[in-house]
């Protein structure tokens, strides 16, 4: 059998001030080769160009990485400001429908750090701007300054609910993890389960309630050094095994 091929959703990238570039971080591309034992492909986010109904059967599953720009709010009901940043209306007209159908077929599909925000807007729910700004929240952006290890370095402690799959997962209710972001989940979507949050009650994990197949988000970024880190390792393995799940037909996709 050969290797799953996972979607991996690009991001747009601006190259000398005139030459836009799709495409993903190595990180992401050796998490899905190396602890996923799966095959990468890069997915163009330019839904004028792509229809869903030839990527879906293209791929066992997708990964919706992170990326600068934020999820439009237009996207969940909210007027945008200042604060919710910069935008990528192309990815979001992907990656929000493509959640979606994954979910109802019981395709894999895997969200981090913007993919995460994105699992929870494609559900229904809607998303902080800034959530530092809240009471009591900490400061859970990237420092500006360091190495790559220290930018990317464990930062706080993620307790999971009784009974979450992410327990079996990682075989312990509470994790350290590199969570890195600005935006956070305001009011989860109707069927999103808050499976994990950070010590200020940030949520940080999401399961899918009554999904048929894989359908999990982090708000962390698991594929930094993701075949050694305890944490990301039993995550990106549990998805590569969903995947070839998927190609012995297990689950079915719904006709």
């Amino acid at each position: 059998m050969r290797k799953p091929i996972v979607g991996v959703l690009a991001n747009a990238h601006l190259i000398n001030d005139q030459y836009w570039i799709q495409g993903s971080s190595r990180m992401n591309v050796e998490a899905i080769a190396d602890a996923a034992d799966a095959m990468p492909l890069i997915i163009p986010s330019l839904p004028g160009r792509l229809e869903l109904d030839d990527i879906l059967p293209a791929c066992d599953g997708f990964l919706l990485t992170g990326g600068r720009p934020n999820v439009h709010p237009e996207e969940y009901g909210h007027k945008p400001t200042p604060a919710h940043g910069d935008f990528d209306r192309d990815r979001d007209g992907i990656a929000l429908p493509l959640i979606r159908s994954c979910v109802e077929r019981g395709q894999p599909i895997l969200g981090v750090c913007r993919g995460f925000q994105e699992f929870n807007v494609a559900m229904g729910g809607t998303l902080h701007p800034e959530i530092r700004n809240l009471p009591g929240r900490m400061n859970h952006r990237m420092p500006p300054d360091g190495t790559i290890e220290e930018k990317f370095a464990h930062r706080h402690p993620i307790k999971m609910i009784p009974g979450s799959p992410y327990i079996d997962l990682f075989r312990s209710d509470e994790v350290m993890v590199n969570s890195l972001h600005g935006q956070g989940i305001e009011e989860p979507g109707p069927r999103v389960i808050i499976d994990g949050t950070a010590p200020d009650g940030t949520p940080e994990a999401i399961t899918i309630k009554d999904a048929p197949g894989f359908a999990m988000a982090v708000q962390w970024h698991p594929e930094y050094k993701a075949t050694e880190d305890p944490v990301s390792r039993p995550l990106f393995e549990a998805f590569g095994n969903a995947l070839r799940d998927w190609q012995r037909g297990l689950p079915l996709a719904a006709e």
